[in-house]
Order: structure tokens, then sequence, then C-alpha cells
């Protein structure tokens, strides 16, 4: 499409274009990028200062929002920069029903929690922290958001929220969403809990994105869907890199308005002063290798009403407070655990974006990736055993799932696959 022709500048509109047009020089990796879509999709693209400079301003307002005064600042071997944030001064106290607040003290935990015998390969570990920085009592590691970040979204106002599509959850025709899952339903569900296996899924193209995760569930998948999520994600337009990272989610209207990743909205309360959200997770599982993983759980505080995070053996998180919601206000309906893709047929073809380890359930341990140990949270506040579990795949050829149960990992499956492959095309 060939843009309008831009009429000439007043003197406050030239003066605007000599002010974007020396803020762009910071940008040159960016224009660069811009400058080659425009090459090969359009003869002719005017260059419009004044929306430029609106843009400018409210990515600099998003950044002063997010980056909040810090104790102290630590540099990631992988070239995230962790600032240690006052807890009282995290981006969840913008909130107006948390304005002045500090965070809630630790919450009752499910009766029959411990930590199991096997969860001695549980990773843990996230890079920032390998060399044994951490951050200062009373403050919570949060990961500085740069420019960059920014404008690799859509828009400043998307950004840290996942596509509207996300909402139809099985429908991964529309929006390219692409689902592995296993889940329980029919029940007042308070919280669940997994062991999730790490890997680096190779992601084909820098919108799209692979993710294992918890899914806790209220409502339905229309536009009252509620969701809480966590686990683990590799997402290049988010964090910039292919690394798999550590992440929440969560949003009471199917994904339209509210909500985010990690603290990039008023929402989530961190309390955790080891943990950083978004933060890459060290080590990952090999193919035939070493196999890792992190253990999550979600459940509702039965004092307080809000749903908690543990990461790993006992590391409380932080929480989300039980007024975000309206159906998970006093329960879930559903709990989901699996893996998740998008393919946005970026060559005509389906993604050849990986799940999990890239490889199908029937190769089994060491080679696929899988959940173990899942786990609900019951009405009387106690982790029990799946009953009644069901696995479902969007397209088993590119992404399929199989479940099991045994006396060591009760109920588990492996998941995964390639994406495209010969019957996935």
């Amino acid at each position: 499409m060939v843009a309008p022709a831009p009429r000439a500048p007043s003197p406050p509109a030239a003066a605007a274009a000599v002010l974007v047009l020396s803020l762009l020089l910071l940008h040159v990796a960016v224009i660069g990028k811009c400058a080659a879509a425009a090459a090969a999709g359009a003869a002719n693209v005017t260059f419009r200062p004044g929306d430029e400079l609106r843009r400018y301003r409210r990515v600099q307002a998003l950044l002063r929002r997010l980056n909040k005064p810090s104790l102290r600042t630590i540099q990631s071997p992988d070239g995230d920069v962790i600032d240690c944030v006052p807890a009282h001064l995290q981006p969840a106290f913008d909130h107006p029903r948390l304005r002045g607040q500090r965070p809630l003290g630790p919450p009752v935990r499910p009766s029959g929690h411990r930590r199991r015998p096997n969860d001695t390969a549980d990773a843990g570990a996230q890079l920032w922290a390998v060399s044994g920085a951490s951050c200062p009592e009373g403050s919570v590691p949060v990961r500085r958001i740069t420019e960059a970040d920014v404008l690799r979204a859509s828009s400043a106002r998307r950004f840290g929220r996942a596509p509207t599509a996300r909402a139809r959850r099985r429908d991964s025709v529309s929006g390219g969403h692409e689902h592995a899952v296993g889940y329980v339903a029919g029940d007042e569900y308070y919280g669940a809990r997994a062991s999730i296996n790490v890997w680096a899924p190779t992601v084909s193209t820098a919108t799209e994105f692979s993710l294992s995760q918890i899914w806790v569930i209220g409502g339905s998948f229309g536009n009252d869907l509620n969701t809480i999520e966590a686990g683990w994600q590799v997402s290049p337009q988010l964090y910039g890199d292919n690394s798999p990272r550590f992440f929440t989610y969560w949003t009471t209207d199917a994904y339209q308005t509210t909500g985010c990743y990690n603290l990039l909205c008023s929402g989530f309360v961190q309390t955790n002063s080891r943990i950083a959200m978004g933060a890459a997770i060290s080590p990952t599982s090999g193919y035939k290798g070493g196999q890792f993983d992190i253990s999550l759980l979600i459940w509702k505080d039965p004092n307080h009403g809000n749903w908690w995070l543990e990461f790993g053996s006992g590391e409380l998180v932080g929480y989300w407070p039980s007024f975000l919601f309206s159906h998970l206000a006093s329960h879930a309906s559903m709990v989901q655990f699996g893996g998740e893709v998008v393919d946005t047929r970026a060559d005509g073809a389906h993604t050849a974006t990986q799940m999990g380890s890239g490889h199908f359930p029937g190769e089994g341990f060491g080679r696929s990736s899988y959940f173990r140990n899942l786990e609900v949270v019951d009405w009387d506040n106690s982790l029990i055993p799946l009953t009644t579990f069901h696995v479902t795949a969007d397209h088993p050829s590119c992404y399929d799932i199989q479940g099991g149960v045994n006396a060591v990992w009760g109920n588990y499956f492996y998941y995964g696959g390639p994406g495209r492959n010969v019957r996935c095309t």
C-alpha cells in the first residue's frame, strides 16, 4: 500500500522532525530491519515525524513506568540487567487497589506438600544468579526492560500481552496457536502442581513462540475467560533471544485488555528476592543427555484467597491478588498442563518451530519432553492425584502427546514434536 504524500511541515513540525531524526540515530538496528522490510514490500514509504515522536514518547513513558528505582543492579552473563527493586515499589503496587501497601507474608501451603525424592534434577537456577549474585532482602529482582524490547512488540500498548487469539484454546486454525495438553475438568480446583522438563526448542520466526506451562482456568473460552499460567517459554519477540525463560501470565477477559507476562503490568505481586521472572533458566535438557526440570505449584491461599506460586523445591515467588479475577476469585473449573506453539505460516507452510524437545512423545525419556507428578489442589487445600485425566493434541502429526501413570512419576505424559515434517505441512 502506498501512503498519501506528506504535507509540507510547519515550523513546529519541522523541529519535531529534526528531533525525531536525531533519535533515530539511536535505533540503527531497528531502522535497518524496517528498511529491509520496506524495500521488499513497498516502493514508496512516507516518513511521518509527528507519529514517530508520539511513538517515542509512549515507549519512554512505558519504560519509566516499568523500570523502577533499584537498590542494586546485576549484570547477567546473557546480557540481561537485573534491578533489585524495593518490594513495595514493584509494578504491582501501581494498581489502585494495592497502592501504598506492601507484599503479604507467606500463605498456608497445601497439605501433602513435600519435596519428592526424585526432585534432585530440578533446574531451579537462573543465569543471572549463577555467580552467586543476589538481591538484598526486602527487594525483588526485576528484569530491566529496554527500548529494544518494546520496539519488537506490535505496539507499546500491546507490549507484554499475549495475542487475543490465545482465548480460542482449541481453535488452532484461527490465530495459529497449537497445543498438546493434558487436562482435568468438571470439578472445583484450587491449584495444580507439576514438574516440567526444560528444553531450548528452536523457534523459526521472531513472532512465534514455544512454551510449556500449567494453566489454571475459570470461566468459558469466551470473553470471560480467567487464566493463571506459569512455566517456561522461548519467545524471541518478548525477550530478544532463544533462551527458555521462567514466566507467568494472567488474564480475566480472554487476553483482550487485562493481564500480562511477568511483571509487565500491575497484577502479580513478587515476594522472592532470588527468582527473577522472565530470566533464563539453566541448565536445560539435552537429547540423549542430562534431563532437567522445574517444579511449579500454583494454589489458592485459603486464608486470603490469593493465588500463590512456588518455584522449585520451596521458593515462594509471589501471588496474584484474588480481586484481579471474576471466576477465579472463587475457584478454577479446569486445569491444563502441556505445550503451546504459535504457527504463523510465515513462508506458506507449517512452521518448523519445535514444541518441548522437538521430538515426538513416542521416543520417551531423554529424547522427548515430559510433565511428571501432576497433582491438583482440592477444596480442603490438599494436593491430590488426578482423576479422569485426558490428553489431546490439536495436530498430532505436528505435535503429539501420550499419557501414563506409574509409582514414581504418578500421572505424567510425554509431548511435543518438530512441527513441519513429511506429515505436517
